[in-house]
């Protein structure tokens, strides 16, 4: 039984990924915990509590839940909806520091754009320990003594993420476009939810094969015109095939396309793990590192996403040896306790830590330009 409502509220959260869904924030008390065992901490958005609550199961743990607003840790840490102040929070209400011995809790990587460990350990004691990016992996943290390897540190976007992406889009567009078309002209229902479904399945199952058009000057402009184009070519064929051919039928349906497919590409920023944010309009600026600064914490290695750091073993500090698979989220830079990192333009423009603490990134996957301010 636990399993079927584990399937079912997989299946309903999912459909409806871009609603907050909050659960009670507070202490869960996994298995036979004691005065030893390990202390994690994620969002309250619900579908990740319990996936959370999953890959604990068998194990002796606390969980803590701090206020997301409902909302998933990515989104919440570089939106500004899941801060420093919700994490302490949580760790002076819940009562956790008289069930323990020791002061080390778990945060998800994921939280590292939105939460300064720093300044939690200054105003509680508490060590932060930074957590794989999957729940799916914290088994084998636990049993590698809370240690990452590589892959654990690492955002992907297989084919299981994006098929629930494509849900996730598919299934609000047709139910409110549904609606309205239920209303007005029925005779259209069931075609226009195919091509929902259609062209929002094309676009996320196939990001692997169209990804690397989407250079960081281009966006996602040059992508929607392609998709529109491949879409006015098979309903041209369509009509032609099936010698129903009308200008009426033709330009119904062409805009009709270009609308779910406006509507479906307009935030790959934001739905896509591995695209870059961006800054204005520009996208081409690039994480630097002030080595004069620079004390070889080590930080950016265990934070960053996308693996762009590496520890360099003759300097004793981290190197950035992929700076192409960069996405702009800012952890490095707002982990790094000696403010050796910020982003800089290709006219020498600078975003330092101040700034990317302070501004994070709207629902678009954006920094907003009249609030971004360059040294």
């Amino acid at each position: 039984m636990k399993l079927f409502g584990y399937v079912v509220i997989n299946i309903a959260e999912t459909l409806l990924r871009f609603l907050p869904f909050p659960c009670k924030t507070g202490l869960r008390v996994i298995g036979s915990p004691d005065k030893n065992s390990p202390v994690f901490l994620t969002c309250n958005y619900h579908l990740t509590v319990e996936r959370v609550k999953r890959a604990l199961k068998g194990m002796n743990a606390y969980l803590l839940v701090a206020n997301s607003r409902g909302i998933n840790v990515w989104c919440a840490s570089v939106g500004g909806h899941f801060t420093v102040h919700d994490v302490i929070s949580v760790l002076r209400t819940s009562g956790i520091e008289q069930l323990v011995n020791h002061k080390k809790v778990i945060l998800p990587q994921l939280a590292a754009p939105g939460v300064e460990t720093t300044v939690i350990t200054k105003k509680t004691g508490w060590h932060i320990i930074w957590g794989p990016v999957y729940a799916r992996d914290i088994p084998h943290f636990v049993k590698n003594n809370l240690k990452k390897d590589q892959k654990m540190r690492e955002v992907e976007f297989p084919s299981k993420q994006r098929i629930e992406m494509a849900v996730a889009w598919a299934f609000p567009i047709s139910l409110i476009s549904g609606i309205l078309v239920l209303l007005f002209v029925p005779e259209i229902l069931l075609p226009l939810v195919i091509l929902v479904w259609g062209l929002a399945f094309a676009l996320f199952i196939f990001f692997p094969i169209y990804s690397s058009w989407l250079a960081p000057d281009r966006g996602s402009t040059g992508l929607m015109f392609m998709l529109w184009g491949i879409s006015i070519s098979a309903l041209l064929v369509y009509s032609i095939a099936t010698a129903n051919f009308s200008w009426k039928f033709f330009i119904q349906w062409s805009v009709i396309s270009f609308i779910v497919i406006f509507i479906l590409s307009v935030d790959l920023n934001g739905s896509i793990p591995v695209l870059k944010s961006g800054f204005i309009e520009e996208k081409q600026f690039k994480v630097m590192i002030d080595e004069s600064r620079c004390k070889g914490a080590g930080l950016c290695v265990y934070v960053c996403p996308r693996n762009c750091f590496r520890c360099d073993r003759l300097k004793k500090v981290p190197v950035l040896v992929n700076q192409e698979r960069c996405i702009h989220c800012g952890a490095c830079i707002v982990q790094c306790p000696f403010d050796a990192l910020f982003f800089e333009s290709p006219e020498g423009g600078r975003i330092g830590p101040e700034t990317v603490r302070k501004f994070k990134l709207n629902l678009l996957g954006k920094r907003l330009s009249k609030k971004v301010r360059y040294s």
